[in-house]
């Protein structure tokens, strides 16, 4: 399954008639230039999981940060790892 029906049937299955009027996820670019992913995991059964930080840094064109702080899974980086960041999302969902 492609990772963007993957991300939207995880949306769905965790819109419960509450969760989705109080947390969400958010995809938007960056102006370095790259992408910021947020999703909101409280309230979710991966609200506790532990996350081990993904980071490497090989200059403006190659670098990623993955990490969950406060409840929030946030990934970021450059413009052409938006599927590596949803990606890294979904094998920890699915670890």
């Amino acid at each position: 399954m492609e990772v963007i029906e993957w991300i939207q049937n995880w949306y769905h299955n965790n819109c419960d008639g509450d969760w989705e009027h109080m947390y969400g996820m958010k995809i938007y670019n960056v102006d370095n230039p790259g992408w910021a992913v947020e999703i909101e995991l409280i309230d979710t059964k991966f609200e506790d999981k532990v996350f081990e930080k993904v980071q490497y840094d090989n200059g403006d064109e190659d670098w990623l940060l993955c990490f969950v702080k406060d409840g929030i899974f946030q990934g970021n980086g450059d413009s052409r790892k938006l599927k590596k960041i949803l990606d890294i999302f979904r094998d920890w969902v699915e670890e």
